[in-house]
């Protein structure tokens, strides 16, 4: 069959030359015989071979628009309209079958075209909203933090894409100061309005409890009926009273708390619990606060999983290994002391596991989700701001090689 069609095709696509070049050997035949016309004196021949030279080219000219020109204006002419209009495309077939696949060609990829300007003009649309959701979650992230007076606060988020799905907050009521990450499941739009209400719930509790557990136990009761089961949100929660130099902690479902005791010069993870938000309705009974012993020089970490999940490849499908906890404990242990003291600081400790995370990664700091790190330092009574990480280095970001925040 397919020896059939292609014999077929070449058929027809050459009809045409044939009646050309029969139609060229006429006129070849009738220049040479014309002088002999004339010569008979017969009006009537020289009349009947004008005649026939003129409806030869005209039907040469017919063939040629019929057969080449008038396909092509009509292509050209629906491409300036699948540019111009949201019209339906369609291109009329041609006798000539190579111009026809052409055309079909054409008309499939107008088609496509046009379907995806519109995608694209949903997307801008979309984008649009995205950035209206990014410019608002920035304005509430990036409010005006005020700082324990007693605890050194560097943190840091950085998004995979637009918009937050984990980040952190520092809230002060009174004597209290609730520092605070999150992750939340899934993506997108849906990550966002979970971002927004609960920390808009945690903003408004704070102000009417005291407790973590307290605040965590009412935005769950809250939420719950609200939200659907598989969107999930994981927390790591500590709580500074400034009066009575206090550190308490509570969790839900989030990583480690990592706590560098001083003193040791070793650190201790603290397991955060695996209850979620939303995983069940009430979580009074498993949701307490409790308190961490805080002494000076000592350091807490906090962070979100893509530190310690992040790979030391830049294909993800090609994972050879994880930086995991262990990395992250050592990058603390072995952050340099402060210049002239033996402790160390939030601000050289963050850069430090920057630094080593950076340095797993083989420097391509490449990104699968969001990143969070907060590190926070109760404060010697000799700290001396001015004899920490120079600030000169922090903002020349050429000199230094750590993670891109």
């Amino acid at each position: 069959m397919w020896i059939f069609w292609k014999a077929k095709n070449i058929l027809i696509s050459n009809i045409l030359n044939i009646i050309i070049i029969f139609i060229g050997i006429i006129n070849v035949y009738l220049l040479f015989h014309f002088t002999d016309i004339q010569k008979t004196g017969d009006t009537t021949s020289i009349f009947i071979s004008i005649l026939s030279v003129s409806i030869e080219c005209l039907f040469i000219i017919f063939c040629i628009d019929m057969f080449y020109d008038t396909p092509i204006r009509s292509l050209v002419y629906n491409i300036k309209k699948a540019l111009l209009t949201k019209d339906n495309i369609n291109i009329k077939k041609s006798l000539n079958p190579n111009i026809s696949y052409i055309n079909n060609f054409f008309l499939q990829f107008l088609n496509s075209f046009k379907n995806i300007r519109t995608d694209f003009l949903k997307w801008k649309e979309i984008k649009w909203e995205v950035e209206l959701a990014r410019e608002i979650q920035e304005k509430l992230l990036n409010k005006k933090i005020i700082y324990p007076p007693s605890i050194n606060i560097v943190a840091k988020s950085k998004p995979l894409w637009e918009i937050w799905w984990d980040s952190f907050d520092i809230i002060q009521n009174n004597d209290n100061y609730y520092i605070y990450i999150w992750d939340a499941t899934w993506h997108w739009v849906w990550a966002w309005f979970i971002m927004v209400m609960v920390n808009a719930l945690i903003s408004a509790l704070t102000k009417v409890y005291i407790s973590w557990a307290q605040i965590l136990i009412n935005v769950n009761e809250t939420l719950k009926p609200r939200i659907k089961a598989n969107l999930l949100m994981s927390l790591l929660l500590v709580r500074w009273n400034e009066k009575e130099k206090r550190l308490f902690m509570t969790w839900a479902g989030h990583e480690y708390l990592i706590i560098y005791k001083a003193k040791l010069q070793k650190c201790f993870k603290i397991k955060s619990g695996w209850l979620a938000l939303w995983m069940i309705k009430d979580i009074s009974k498993v949701t307490k606060e409790k308190e961490v012993l805080f002494e000076k020089n000592d350091i807490i970490v906090l962070y979100s999983d893509w530190i310690t999940d992040s790979i030391n490849s830049i294909d993800a499908s090609d994972i050879k290994e994880r930086f995991w906890e262990n990395r992250l404990i050592k990058a603390l242990e072995t952050s340099p002391n402060m210049k002239s003291k033996n402790y160390k600081t939030a601000q050289w400790v963050f850069n430090n596991i920057s630094i080593e995370l950076s340095k797993f990664m083989w420097y391509k700091h490449v990104q699968n989700d969001d990143i969070t790190l907060v590190v926070l330092e109760y404060k010697s009574e000799d700290y001396d701001k001015l004899n920490d990480f120079p600030e000169n280095i922090l903002s020349d970001k050429s000199i230094i090689t750590e993670w891109k925040w």
